[in-house]
């Protein structure tokens, strides 16, 4: 059993989406690689069709604010930070800004698809929201879609526990292809900076994808040394058949 979907598996949902919007919905999760939280709050003015790129509103609240003199942890509803006494509601806007806002490169195909999806919409309002959807039915569409691709349960690789196909399921798949792409210091920083992750550990466990790196690495430190030597193996084994 798998671990991760591949990109072939998210394929087969997309052509087995009963609607543009189903299908435009697994679209973005799983080429942006956004939590389902954001793709359900964009708006249709939050795509730049002249840039080619998505703004996407941060909603995740583990942001950890720290007064920039004291380094005492802060609060949202601080005014004066409890440690120096230093006043600090202009600095919490200021990292709640810059944190709560990334603006993410698209490709051309699906952003084609948004724009026929947006022609379809019945509003012509740039703050309407690109999918008036619940989480709820977010959750179902994907694992409907899933369902009727026939992909299996996948395996997570922490604990060994079978789970279904889910919005974050596809956020990991984008995060896991980008990793075999480019799993450089590089490559690492921009995925870190792409998902939005505040911690660099978070995005450096997609390097594990299904055990297969660890399973390369110890292959790698045996193999030179059992060709170099082969001639002091002490016997050799016989199979009856």
């Amino acid at each position: 059993m798998k671990a991760y979907l591949e990109l072939a598996d998210i394929e087969l949902m997309e052509g087995v989406a009963g609607s543009r919007r189903d299908r435009l919905l697994i679209r973005l999760l799983s080429r942006l690689g956004c939590r389902i939280s954001e793709v359900l709050a964009l708006k249709v003015e939050d795509v730049d069709f002249q840039q080619n790129t998505i703004t996407i509103l941060h909603l995740k609240r583990s942001l950890k604010l720290c007064c920039p003199s004291c380094k005492t942890r802060l609060g949202s509803q601080h005014q004066f930070c409890p440690g120096c006494g230093v006043k600090v509601s202009a600095t919490i806007r200021s990292q709640q800004e810059r944190r709560r806002i990334r603006v993410l490169p698209v490709d051309e195909i699906t952003l084609e698809m948004i724009k026929c999806y947006i022609h379809e919409l019945s509003s012509s309002d740039s703050k309407s929201p690109l999918f008036s959807l619940n989480r709820h039915r977010a959750w179902q569409i994907v694992r409907d879609c899933a369902r009727r691709a026939g992909l299996p349960s996948l395996v997570n690789p922490e604990t060994g526990r079978l789970r279904g196909v889910s919005p974050h399921r596809l956020r990991d798949a984008f995060s896991v292809h980008a990793m075999k792409v480019d799993d450089s210091g590089d490559g690492l920083r921009l995925l870190q900076e792409h998902l939005g992750h505040a911690s660099f550990n978070t995005t450096a466990r997609y390097r594990k994808v299904a055990g297969e790196e660890h399973r390369q690495w110890y292959n790698r430190l045996w193999c030179l040394h059992s060709h170099n030597n082969t001639q002091f193996l002490p016997f050799s084994v016989k199979v009856k058949v």
